[in-house]
């Protein structure tokens, strides 16, 4: 436009004074004058078109621009690998997580080896499809194939919650639901899979739960049987509820309360629980035990608390058992923990209201926590069957996906009178 312009202008110009001077002009001059004046608007003619046909191009390159992008997915990489198509109907993200440990331990009458290891070694397939939401995890320092198999769901909303079907734990026990990227000590306490809950930390099975920003609800049915176990008729039920009167940026009061019942039934493994006093690798005491064969059942009952309150943070859990047997009376099992920890340099522990746990800090640059815990598990029907865990801990939070974790865990067995001390180290990475 502006070549137009400028054009017009001057052929105005040239005109003018071409009619002026015509009159005084030798023929000659005049034709020059006019050979002068139709090369100039041939080259307006074609200034013009090329600006006509320049803006057909950009016209055609916006839109092919439009249409790459409304056809093209769309690739994050903060955090993982993350893939979405263009309607957002898919997802797709690629995450997992190493964390490996070294052990060593202070003797006492158990015999002790230490060691070191994968203690995680996963890959995380997870996404949406159509309205579901779908996980695939597999650790391979745990075996391979079922072996290794966690997470191995499909989900979708329904009556506002969230139906899920599948391999996954049942709704119980918050350090339990708690992912191991966000505990506070390199194992869990005994109030979950790592003690009460031997060996049954995923489940094949259905649950819902409903969350807000301040409560969850969520039941679980499901088989008792992991990936990897033998097939049986044993079923269990799980229901868990939790709520924060508490919750905001900087302060979070949570209360929970969950119960569990297993049922043992034609061709199921034994029901156990054992505490590991002295840390993973380290010596472990059997605690009681619901046979298979006995057909009996399982029954615990849990109370939470926790809290943050800007860098302190606390949680503790109660919980009561009752192990059936095949003879004589039922064993009560009781087992409980409280721990704690204090981000020396700042930051806060996220409350995750959807799941109702709470989660690591957010870091923007290194973090330093001091951590605590005790634990106790004890069998009220046999003399002497407890055993008592005190961890103290450092935490050292690099950035969002490096972590280094330090635990000394000072054990105890009333049974033998062992007292068995573990230094452990992890250097944890995930993404």
């Amino acid at each position: 436009m502006r070549h137009s312009l400028l054009a017009v202008a001057l052929v105005a110009a040239l005109g003018t004074t071409a009619s002026f001077e015509a009159a005084a002009a030798d023929p000659a001059e005049l034709a020059e004058l006019k050979a002068q004046l139709a090369a100039l608007q041939a080259k307006v003619a074609e200034l013009e078109t090329r600006t006509d046909a320049q803006s057909d191009i950009n016209v055609g390159t916006q839109q092919s621009i439009e249409n790459i992008a409304a056809t093209t997915p769309k690739v994050e990489t903060k955090g993982g690998i993350k893939i979405t198509s263009p309607d957002k109907k898919f997802e797709a993200s690629l995450g997992g997580r190493i964390h490996f440990d070294a052990y060593a331990f202070d003797r006492d009458l158990a015999a002790t080896t230490g060691t070191s290891e994968f203690r995680r070694a996963r890959l995380t397939l997870a996404g949406k499809a159509l309205g579901w939401d779908y996980k695939v995890e597999q650790d391979f320092s745990a075996g391979s194939n079922l072996d290794g198999l966690r997470d191995a769901y499909i989900a979708t909303a329904f009556a506002g919650g969230k139906v899920t079907i599948g391999h996954f734990k049942p709704y119980r026990s918050m350090e339990e639901l708690t992912s191991s990227n966000e505990i506070l000590m390199m194992e869990r306490p005994f109030a979950s899979a790592t003690g009460l809950f031997s060996g049954r930390q995923f489940q094949q099975g259905v649950g819902y739960q409903r969350a807000g920003e301040n409560y969850t609800a969520g039941f679980t049915v499901f088989n008792l049987r992991g990936a990897a176990g033998s097939r049986n008729e044993g079923m269990g039920a799980s229901g868990r509820v939790t709520f924060a009167p508490i919750n905001n940026d900087n302060s979070t009061l949570h209360f929970g309360g969950w119960a569990s019942q297993e049922d043992n039934n034609q061709g199921s493994a034994d029901l156990t629980a054992t505490a590991n006093y002295a840390g993973r690798r380290g010596p472990a005491q059997a605690i009681a035990t619901t046979t298979g064969a006995s057909r009996n059942t399982v029954t615990a009952y849990g109370l939470e608390a926790a809290g943050a309150f800007g860098p302190l943070f606390f949680q503790g859990e109660y919980v009561n058992a009752t192990f059936g047997q095949p003879i004589g009376g039922d064993q009560d099992v009781t087992t409980w923990y409280l721990q704690g920890s204090w981000l020396l340099n700042g930051g806060h522990k996220g409350y995750k209201a959807a799941t109702g746990v709470f989660g690591s800090p957010k870091v923007d640059k290194g973090l330093w926590e001091l951590t605590a815990r005790y634990d106790t598990i004890e069998n009220k029907d046999i003399a002497n069957r407890e055993a008592t865990s005190v961890i103290l801990g450092v935490n050292y939070y690099v950035n969002p996906n490096l972590r280094f974790m330090f635990n000394y865990t000072q054990g105890e067995n009333e049974v033998n009178g062992d007292e068995t001390g573990q230094y452990a180290l992890r250097t944890q990475f995930s993404w």
